[in-house]
């Protein structure tokens, strides 16, 4: 990329961010352009679609999810690893707005390079883990556990205390597929 190209990137990035933020996963790509100062051909270029342009503002917070995923999948109890991997993306879909509206959107396979699919992959193991200590409901699968998480994400997304909320709900359905005795 040139240089004016990378600079445009970076502040599309930083102005799709912003309006995610406010105005959810629905946000006119056209109104970002305009507020970055760029043409609506400069926006499509670099997010040919809206699902584009909601992977790159989420690409951080997902890869953070998929990295603690990946430090969880040898810990001790599997149970309580799943159970932070859950809490922890449920937090981060309540709270960053527009996430959960993309994790729904998301049906590409697991190994597209999509939010879910990167999720999926990065949160099978913990539960295929957890599954197999016979902490888990026979047949819950990682797409289970995603499509909870942004059910309760939707449910709470925008609201005051959101992450509160969220976890206490997601306390609630984790003790109805991961009773705590195997």
């Amino acid at each position: 990329m040139r240089a004016d190209a990378r600079r445009n990137y970076a502040r599309l990035l930083e102005v799709a961010a912003e309006a995610v933020a406010v105005q959810g996963a629905d946000v006119s790509l056209e109104q970002i352009g305009r507020t970055a100062g760029v043409g609506s051909g400069t926006v499509r270029r670099h997010f040919p679609t809206r699902r584009a342009l909601l992977e790159a503002v989420f690409q951080e917070k997902v890869e953070a999810l998929c990295d603690q995923a990946r430090d969880l999948a040898g810990a001790a109890d599997p149970r309580a690893a799943l159970l932070e991997w859950a809490g922890a993306v449920t937090a981060s879909a309540a709270t960053f707005r527009g996430l959960a509206f993309a994790l729904i959107q998301d049906h590409s396979p697991p190994e597209a390079h999509c939010s879910t699919g990167r999720l999926t992959q990065a949160g099978d193991p913990l539960v295929r883990r957890a599954a197999a200590a016979g902490v888990l409901t026979p047949g819950v699968t990682v797409t289970d556990v995603l499509s909870l998480v942004t059910g309760i994400a939707l449910a709470t997304e925008g609201r005051p205390g959101a992450a509160a909320e969220a976890h206490r709900l997601l306390v609630l359905v984790m003790a109805g597929i991961s009773p705590r005795t195997p």
